[in-house]
């Protein structure tokens, strides 16, 4: 495993009880067995997976990957859209759905089903929060017959998925510590 740290962002295995693993909705589940990720950092401060969620979908930098959805696959999304699925008042956002949702836990489909993102938060005490993102991908569809090969494309951008998963993270907990508490 490639050990790439940015930002006090840590990588670690995927739990067990995560959603990014347990879910086994969608189409040919099969394909889901080779490749989960998982990050986390601590927040000091207590913080919902509501406003982890919010963060995440309208930090600086993924605002940039909402504006690329939006002008090259037509899935153009804003921020009342992100808080409506962070809330659990929606269903959908950009080009994700709702797979499953917990109080502490959210993974959204890529309506391809090629993708899933996974968030949760884990109190460590009132004033501390575990933030957890991860990532899975299917295996190809021309892939060998056990269905776990992954797409030349994704082995090639490991690295920079790796390091834009740490930045999303990051960039999430200054968007909530910078946010006024409620």
């Amino acid at each position: 495993m490639m050990k790439l740290t940015l930002f006090s962002v840590e990588r670690e295995a995927v739990a067990e009880d995560s959603l990014l693993r347990t879910y086994r909705g969608g189409t040919r589940p099969e394909r889901w067995r080779k490749y989960g990720d998982c990050f986390s950092l601590i927040a000091e401060q207590g913080v919902s997976l509501t406003d982890f969620v919010f963060a995440f979908y309208t930090s600086p930098v993924f605002r940039i990957e909402r504006f690329l959805l939006g002008a090259l696959a037509g899935a153009a999304s804003c921020d009342a859209q992100a808080r409506a699925v962070a809330d659990g008042s929606a269903a959908s956002f950009a080009l994700w759905y709702v797979g499953e949702r917990t109080t502490t836990q959210l993974l959204m489909c890529d309506r391809y089903e090629r993708t899933r993102s996974w968030f949760r938060v884990v109190p460590l005490d009132r004033d501390r929060t575990l933030l957890q993102f991860g990532s899975a991908v299917a295996a190809s569809r021309g892939s060998r017959s056990d269905g776990t090969a992954l797409g030349l494309g994704f082995r090639l951008l490991m690295r920079f998925h790796v390091l834009y998963s740490q930045a999303l993270l990051h960039a999430a907990k200054v968007k909530i510590m910078q946010t006024p508490a409620a």
